[in-house]
């Protein structure tokens, strides 16, 4: 998965990713929020969300039901290495250097995420 989502196509697995469920392409125009775009509009950014590979189909009567084929978590860390990798050199100290530089992550976080890894490396 290399491609990137469009902010439409980010509203649309949002969608998918929060009903958690496979979707009919009205069902997913009826979550989303007014004003409404019309069904051939998210039935064109399903179709590219397919091509993708962010979605798969599966024939339903005369219609299809769509859905995920990459789940949010996966999503979010490809975009974050991505990231990482483009303006930081490919080093997650460097990123949370900037976050407390910025003061966008207090000490107190820095220890609990110190303590969450440590206490994964125990577990190994």
């Amino acid at each position: 998965m290399k491609q990137r989502l469009t902010a439409k196509e980010e509203e649309v697995m949002n969608i998918l990713w929060k009903s958690g469920e496979s979707m009919f392409i009205r069902d997913i125009v009826a979550a989303m929020p007014e004003p409404r775009p019309n069904y051939n509009t998210v039935a064109t950014q399903v179709r590219f969300l397919e091509e993708k590979g962010f979605v798969v189909r599966r024939p339903m009567a005369n219609s299809y039901q769509y859905s995920v084929a990459v789940s949010e978590r996966e999503y979010r860390g490809q975009t974050v290495g991505d990231v990482v990798s483009r303006y930081y050199g490919n080093s997650y100290t460097s990123l949370v250097s900037q976050f407390v530089e910025e003061e966008k992550m207090g000490l107190d976080e820095l220890k609990a995420l110190i303590a969450e890894i440590e206490s994964k490396n125990l577990r190994k």
